[in-house]
C-alpha cells in the first residue's frame, strides 16, 4: 500500500492482541496507516482494514529479527518518514501456579530474555526509526507499568524492573531525541483486562479508586493522544492509566 506525504503513519508492536490491537484499532479510526509487528499473524481485521499497511511476523526478543524488522518498516515509509513509534511488546513470565518469579527464585536466563523485550527492543527500535522519525518531527510512546514504580502482587521482579528501566529510558530518550524534533513519553497501564490478566487479579479491585479495571481501548487513547500533534509541547512525561491505583 502506498503512503501519501500527508498521510500519519504509525508502528505499533505488540499489535495483535490487548492494548497494542487496541492501538491499531484507534489509529485507523482516526486515519492513520498502521505497519504492525507481533509473533503471530495479523488477525482477519487487519487484512479488512483499508489503512493497515502490512504486518511483519517478528520475535522481537532475538535482535536479527528487531534489525530485519526495521530494516524492512523503514523502506516502506521511505522517504515520507514516520509520525509515530509504539513500543508496546512485552513479556512476563510466570511460574507453573502463575506465582511471581523474584530475586530469589527467577531464573537468570529468563531475566535476560525478559530485558532483552522489554528493554532493549524499544531502545533498538528507538534507534532504528529514529531518521524516518526525524522526517516527520514524530513521537516514540514506550508503554511500561505501575509495577515499574512499587511492588506489585503478580509482577515478577523481572518484569517489574524491566519497565522501570523502561520508564528510566524513556526520560533519557526524551532529552535526547529532542534534538531531532522526537518527542518521547510513556505510558504507564495499571490492571487492563487483557490475555495477561488472570482472575487472581480481580483481587486487586478494591484497591483501585475507580473500583474497577481499565479497558485496552482506554490506555490505547491515551497512546494515540501522546503522538497527536495536538500534544506537541509533551515529551519526558509518563502518565498513568491505572484508574488511580497508582497513588496508593
Amino acid at each position: 500500500m502506498s503512503i501519501s506525504e500527508n498521510q500519519m503513519v504509525v508502528v505499533v508492536t505488540g499489535a495483535t492482541r490487548g492494548i497494542g490491537l487496541a492501538a491499531v484499532h484507534r489509529f485507523t479510526r482516526d486515519g492513520w496507516k498502521v505497519i504492525s509487528c507481533s509473533r503471530g499473524k495479523p488477525p482477519p481485521a487487519f487484512i479488512k482494514n483499508p489503512l493497515w499497511i502490512e504486518h511483519f511476523e517478528a520475535d522481537l526478543s532475538v535482535r536479527e529479527e528487531v534489525a530485519d524488522f526495521t530494516k524492512k518498516a523503514v523502506a516502506l515509509v521511505g522517504k515520507t518518514g514516520l509520525n509515530a513509534l509504539v513500543n508496546n511488546a512485552a513479556e512476563s513470565p510466570k511460574a507453573e501456579y502463575h506465582e511471581r518469579l523474584g530475586c530469589l527464585n527467577g531464573d537468570l536466563d529468563a531475566w535476560r530474555e525478559v530485558f532483552e523485550l522489554n528493554f532493549f527492543t524499544p531502545l533498538l527500535l528507538s534507534r532504528g526509526f529514529a531518521s524516518a522519525l526525524h522526517k516527520q518531527l514524530g513521537a516514540i510512546v514506550n508503554v511500561t507499568s505501575i509495577a515499574a514504580h512499587a511492588i506489585h502482587p503478580f509482577a515478577g521482579s523481572a518484569y517489574s524492573t524491566s519497565k522501570s528501566a523502561l520508564s528510566s529510558l524513556t526520560r533519557e530518550m526524551a532529552n535526547e531525541f529532542a534534538e531531532l524534533g522526537i518527542r518521547v513519553n510513556a505510558v504507564a497501564p495499571g490492571e487492563v483486562r487483557t490475555q495477561m490478566i488472570g482472575p487472581e487479579y480481580d483481587a486487586l479491585i478494591p484497591r483501585i479508586p475507580l473500583n474497577r479495571m481499565g479497558t485496552a481501548e482506554e490506555v490505547a487513547a491515551v497512546i494515540y493522544q501522546l503522538c497527536n500533534n495536538e500534544f506537541s509541547y509533551v515529551t519526558g512525561s509518563e502518565i498513568f492509566v491505572t484508574g488511580g491505583q497508582h497513588l496508593f
